[in-house]
């Protein structure tokens, strides 16, 4: 392939970026408000302190 190719997609994308010159700054926003969040310490102790062992056949009657 050439140094100088570009894909269509690659292309789309550029154009889009300059047509809309946010988009970087809304997706960022968009991560943060649903990934990027703080972890709580004590929540996650309590988490692994509450979980229960799965026996090694699940579906066997007792």
């Amino acid at each position: 392939m050439s140094k100088n190719y570009e894909s269509e997609f690659t292309q789309f994308l550029k154009s889009y970026k300059k047509a809309h010159p946010d988009v970087e700054k809304r997706q960022r926003e968009g991560r943060a408000r649903l990934w990027d969040k703080t972890q709580d310490p004590e929540l996650i102790d309590s988490f692994k302190q509450a979980h229960v062992a799965q026996r090694p056949y699940v579906y066997q009657n007792d």
